[in-house]
């Protein structure tokens, strides 16, 4: 679960993210502590409360005073925008360069897009199926 060569707390930020997005950590739920965090993935808790930081900065997270962390009423659409827009920066735009560079039209683009989607899925279906 824990990548080299990533910094741990932004680890830590985007598991807590991914928990929020799966819905696994609902708005106003309480958060995992920074000890509990510490404890499952087995590092310094000064480690897992800059992952926290780094949330709570964002407006993810918010303290309750005496209680904990929780996650802030429109977290998820605010992590689901942070994360689609990054998804645009890093391959929508390269994409976009490069079918320039090869002379595809937009349409050119959805075509090749819906056709590996469908080849995608019908993969996901076949395997999915059991062999009487």
């Amino acid at each position: 679960m824990i990548e080299e060569g990533k910094p741990l707390f932004l680890q830590i930020a985007e598991q807590i993210e991914d928990s929020i997005l799966d819905g696994s950590l609902a708005e106003e739920s309480q958060a995992p502590s920074t000890n509990e965090l510490a404890s499952f993935y087995r590092i310094n808790p000064a480690t897992a409360a800059k992952g926290v930081a780094m949330l709570t900065d964002k407006g993810v997270l918010y303290k309750r005073r005496g209680i904990g962390m929780f996650v802030a009423t429109g977290a998820r659409d605010q992590v689901l925008g942070e994360r689609r827009s990054a998804f645009a920066d890093r391959y929508i735009d390269p994409l976009l360069a490069e079918a320039r560079t090869l002379g595809l039209t937009a349409s050119d683009l959805a075509a090749i897009l819906t056709e590996r989607a469908e080849r995608a899925a019908a993969r996901t279906d076949s395997e999915g199926k059991t062999s009487a």
